[in-house]
């Protein structure tokens, strides 16, 4: 499977942890661990709120198991 650039994009400083959905695009938990949030390369979704890594491991972790989105396009 080619990955492009969108989907696996370089590591920013701020990144706690990566994962990779389905088809290999980076779900990234950015921020300090008491206020993170976490961005999905493949489908663009994003957390609504800043919270704790914890909880926000959990639910980028749950969002990676079922994403299948694998962005190749600019916009």
């Amino acid at each position: 499977m080619k990955l492009s650039p969108h989907t696996n994009p370089p590591e920013p400083d701020s990144l706690l942890i990566r994962f990779h959905n389905q088809t290999g695009a980076a779900v990234d938990i950015t921020g300090t661990r008491s206020s993170s949030s976490w961005y999905c390369h493949g489908c663009g979704q994003r957390s609504t709120m800043t919270e704790g890594v914890v909880i926000k491991r959990r639910a980028a972790n749950e969002h990676a198991a079922s994403c299948r989105a694998a962005r190749h396009y600019v916009g």
